[in-house]
């Protein structure tokens, strides 16, 4: 007795480990295969591994959409990080222009390309987080 109720044990561990299509079609051929040779509580405790399975597998699904939100989130700081930048880039602009008038197209131009950069990023950081929640 000590002996069947281990091989359940460890079969069970096993059965969490495995993808769940796995699990449930190897455990549905394990309990064709034991009703005929095994006692009826063998095949009972196999059929609870095998809704265990899919209990896993909704626990592992929602954990799954949580970090799937949780990682957009934190792409999407880097979009405010962008706006922060811009904002550094103009108010630089408008010290150096109160600072030195005469250098007004060349400072302009730093600053469009600051923009440019600066933006470039907060679309980068929103196309990961757009790609984390409907790619994956």
């Amino acid at each position: 007795h000590y002996i069947c109720l281990r091989a359940i044990v460890r079969a069970g561990s096993r059965a969490l480990y495995r993808p769940l299509s796995a699990a449930v079609v190897s455990d549905a051929r394990k309990a064709e295969t034991a009703s005929l040779l095994a006692p009826h509580s063998i095949v009972a405790s196999q059929q609870q591994v095998a809704l265990r399975g899919f209990q896993t597998s909704a626990v592992s699904r929602d954990i799954d959409t949580a970090a799937k939100f949780i990682g957009a989130g934190a792409a999407t700081v880097g979009v405010a990080g962008s706006g922060a930048g811009i904002g550094t880039v103009f108010g630089s602009l408008i010290i150096g222009y109160a600072r030195n008038p005469s250098l007004k197209q060349q400072l302009f131009s730093y600053a469009i390309l600051g923009f440019a950069l600066s933006e470039a990023m907060g679309l980068f950081c929103l196309m990961v987080a757009f790609l984390i929640l409907f790619a994956m």
